[in-house]
């Protein structure tokens, strides 16, 4: 009886400790591993912008931006040697603003 009560208050102690160690779903060990820290790539606009529909000059202007605005480089487009494009989005509280506000764009680099 006393064997069969140790048996199983180990098994429950283990069930209930050794899954905080797994990594499907525990205590995360390294944050190095993350390879979306190591490609996140921000910029903050130290001129005035303007935020395009398309990676072309000739694009619909959707909106100015100001300096000091905040943006994530989701990719880059190169049009030619001397012209990079950055599909951007603009850095923001999804859940307190307009849903129908413009985060998403192209600025010439």
């Amino acid at each position: 009886m006393i064997n069969n009560l140790l048996k199983n208050f180990c098994l429950i102690t283990f069930a209930l400790i050794a899954p905080i160690t797994l990594p499907a779903g525990g205590i995360q060990k390294n944050l190095n591993q993350n390879k979306f820290i190591h490609n996140a790539n921000e910029i903050i606009l130290s001129s005035n912008a303007s935020l395009y529909s398309y990676p072309e000059i000739h694009a619909k202007e959707l909106l100015v931006l100001d300096v000091g605005i905040t943006l994530s480089v989701l990719r880059k487009w190169k049009v030619s040697k001397s012209e990079t494009w950055a599909r951007v989005e603009i850095a923001s509280n999804k859940f307190l603003d307009d849903p129908n506000k413009i985060l998403k764009g192209w600025i010439k680099m």
